[in-house]
């Protein structure tokens, strides 16, 4: 993902409120399938981590940027902004060059 796409996601996150919370569980596998669910409903997401997570954000950006097709765009604060496209028909569109 160049730049500009992580400059123009970052733009369209910027007024989301974050939809995942990780807490105690961490990124159990039940908080993974949120993560992913919430994904596919919308695109680009926010997480948030909390003072309870046992892992960092950044070992949370680490890990969830492992799984198949999501992207971590961005780290800021607490908060992960994640986007994956949907396998057909995206509602992100990317501006042209």
């Amino acid at each position: 993902m160049t730049g500009k796409q992580k400059r123009h996601l970052r733009a369209l996150a910027h007024p989301l409120k974050p939809l995942v919370n990780l807490g105690k569980q961490g990124l159990s596998p039940e908080t993974r399938r949120e993560i992913e669910s919430q994904l596919l409903d919308h695109e680009l997401i926010k997480c948030k981590v909390l003072d309870s997570c046992p892992l960092s954000k950044k070992e949370c950006a680490e890990e969830i940027s492992k799984q198949t097709e999501i992207e971590v765009v961005q780290v800021i604060g607490k908060t992960l902004v994640l986007f994956s496209p949907l396998p057909e028909d995206s509602k992100i569109k990317f501006p042209s060059a």
